[in-house]
């Protein structure tokens, strides 16, 4: 099965190599996708750099991992990217957009874990949060209703009677799509009558349970994670949604908010406690990786540093179990293309 994928990705590569003129040639690997993967697809681009001085440092774009998708998906060839970060699993809808336009063998890498972290400055508020809580503030129609809510008291009596305004990912990120999946839409469900129209109606479920409002309570802070980190030391009664990482990396300046009462932490993202705890990923076309240089030399990298102690856990990841890391570790040195009847 791999030499058969590795022969598809050979003589895919000598399609490529005979292309010739300056605008089809590239001898640097290139990355889009995930502003929550970026700093790590840094890291793992920048050690292979030292490591190795006959290969180039690769291109990495913070692009959104939504946006990333379509780049990377609209086809195969060196105009193409040959990696894509991302802080989600791939979508159904995007692996056969993949498959319509020739992106056919795709190699799928989990390389550790990460959080939605919802933060506050330092001298913040501390407001403790539930999945409905954030639901019934973000929503543009929680439970099909126009959203009223003009401060977190509004919301739960319980909550401090201050403007709700909260800094996040755009509609392009996969910190975006976190924040559906693992936040709103279960806050909404904690209605038994939308947990119902999920079974009867779908498309409306997903519509009254993940539709963000547009009022200036949700403030879409564009692909930049610092950013928000500036937003909310300028104002401290704000609250930022991104990836766990940045929260660490800024942990001078701000302070978690917990979820159903458990702080998004190291353990408890790595023990899937925190409700926003979500693995990372990276997609790579088998095609390119006998076409781009230092591509497969990419892929062990990223192998080589994920484990305990490595320098993506120095970096601020959160390092995938040990099976989960032997299993992805074995994709990386097969070259094994991904599985697809499990993506939704």
């Amino acid at each position: 099965m791999t030499k058969t994928k590795l022969l598809i990705a050979a003589a895919t590569a000598t399609l490529l190599a005979g292309c010739g003129t300056q605008s089809t040639s590239r001898d640097q690997i290139r990355a889009v996708g995930s502003s929550t993967v970026y700093p790590f697809a840094k890291a793992i681009s920048d050690s292979l750099a030292k490591s190795n001085a006959e290969i180039k440092s690769p291109i990495i774009e913070s692009t959104g991992t939504g946006a990333g998708m379509k780049l990377f998906c609209a086809g195969v060839g060196v105009q193409h990217p040959d990696i894509v970060n991302a802080s989600r699993r791939m979508k159904k809808s995007e692996f056969e957009d993949c498959q319509k336009n020739g992106v056919k063998d795709i190699i799928e890498v989990q390389v550790g874990l990460d959080g939605i972290a919802f933060a506050e400055a330092k001298n913040g508020p501390s407001i403790t949060l539930t999945q409905a809580d954030v639901y019934k503030a973000l929503a543009a129609n929680p439970f099909g209703k126009p959203n009223t809510a003009k401060t977190w008291a509004d919301v739960n009596p319980a909550l401090p009677a201050i403007p709700i305004l909260v800094y996040g990912p755009p509609s392009t990120s996969g910190t975006r799509d976190a924040l559906k999946e693992l936040v709103l839409m279960k806050g909404c469900d904690t209605d038994p009558a939308m947990k119902a129209l999920k079974d009867s109606d779908k498309e409306k479920h997903e519509k009254i349970c993940t539709e963000v409002r547009n009022d200036g309570a949700y403030v879409d802070a564009g692909e930049n994670d610092n950013l928000i980190v500036q937003k909310l030391e300028a104002n401290p009664k704000a609250l930022g949604v991104f990836g766990f990482s940045y929260l660490e990396e800024n942990a001078d300046k701000l302070k978690g908010s917990p979820m159903n009462g458990v702080l998004p932490t190291y353990a408890s993202i790595a023990d899937f406690s925190y409700p926003g705890a979500r693995p990372l990923y990276i997609y790579v076309k088998a095609a390119h990786v006998s076409a781009i240089k230092g591509l497969k030399e990419f892929l062990g990298e990223w192998a080589k540093n994920w484990s305990k102690g490595g320098l993506l856990a120095r970096q601020g990841m959160v390092v995938a179990p040990d099976d989960v890391q032997a299993k992805n570790a074995k994709v990386v040195s097969d070259l094994a293309v991904m599985d697809a009847s499990g993506l939704k």
